[in-house]
């Protein structure tokens, strides 16, 4: 079989991506840059979205007491030792809103970042609502030597999820912050959430088509996880029955329907979000582990002789 990308798999995947790129793997670096968000600061709210919680995705060595320096020196020692073949890194900057600042204090942060000669490139983990024209002239700037790309937390392209979980912006702020970045030229990613109250899996489905559209390079894809510590959580102990938590097995099966549906162009960087256990209240899947999962998805799509944008429609 012949898929519109350059390597067999049956979707078009991160980990190729780079290596067609690169030439060789390339690892991210989690960074903490100690930045806000304006749904927890108070311009929005003070409370935040109802499912966040940021500890629960942070390893170890990412904490906004250290420099950024000193937690990418920190981050390279953890990948050398676990990656031994990553020779060439992406600093990640991904906790809360990392272009919620002003112009000088981000270009000083993604100045440190890119001291390393190790570091290619900055990943920027960001809100639509926290981008303007001046922040990405900086970034373009940057991008002229550097691999550089923002991914934006959509969560869901429907309003009245995002209202229902508090998200602060609205789909269509998503999409202008999404063209505006492409038309500087720079790359774009997107997140978004499968499970979210209030949405049926036939909506969940459709957004397929939605995304299908928008200027982006990546995605990633996350199952909803109810997190202790947040309100969601909360909402979750009172209520259960609100929330239509994806089963494993539930969930590959959703997950190759929709990326059948899903413009092949777009690479896809993650089937599944993957918490610790110990900070899960709910919808967790026990021990198996995201490259598990992966692997089950794949060789489903193999196995159902299906691929990334089969039923794809331009």
């Amino acid at each position: 079989m012949e898929y519109p990308w350059q390597h067999s798999r049956p979707f078009n995947a991160y980990a190729n991506y780079f290596r067609e790129m690169f030439g060789e793997r390339v690892q991210k670096l989690s960074i903490d840059a100690g930045l806000s968000c304006p749904n927890r600061d108070g311009s929005l709210s003070a409370t935040g979205c109802t499912y966040c919680n940021n500890e629960a995705f942070n390893p170890s060595y990412c904490n906004p007491d250290k420099s950024i320096r000193q937690q990418i020196r920190e981050g390279i020692e953890f990948h050398e030792k676990r990656y031994r073949r990553a020779n060439k890194y992406l600093a990640y900057f991904q906790t809360y809103s990392n272009t919620y600042a002003p112009v000088d204090k981000l270009k000083a942060m993604y100045d440190e970042a890119l001291f390393f000669p190790q570091v290619i490139g900055l990943v920027i983990g960001t809100r639509p609502d926290c981008i303007d024209e001046e922040k990405l002239m900086m970034i373009r700037e940057l991008a002229k030597d550097h691999y550089i790309i923002i991914e934006y937390g959509l969560e869901s392209c429907y309003n009245k999820t995002l209202e229902k979980i508090k998200r602060g912006h609205t789909f269509e702020q998503s999409v202008r912050a999404l063209e505006t970045t492409k038309s500087f030229g720079l790359k774009t990613g997107a997140h978004l959430i499968f499970g979210l109250p209030g949405e049926s899996r036939e909506e969940m489905l459709k957004e397929a088509d939605i995304v299908s559209q928008l200027p982006l390079d990546t995605i990633k894809f996350h199952q909803l996880q109810i997190i202790k510590g947040t309100i969601m959580a909360n909402e979750y102990k009172k209520d259960p029955a609100q929330f239509d938590l994806f089963s494993l097995e539930e969930y590959i099966n959703f997950i190759i329907r929709f990326t059948e549906k899903l413009n092949p162009n777009i690479v896809i960087e993650r089937f599944a979000g993957e918490v610790p256990p110990r900070f899960l209240a709910g919808g967790g899947w026990g021990k198996i582990r995201n490259d598990q999962i992966l692997k089950r998805i794949e060789q489903k799509m193999i196995d159902l002789q299906t691929w990334q944008g089969r039923k794809f429609k331009a």
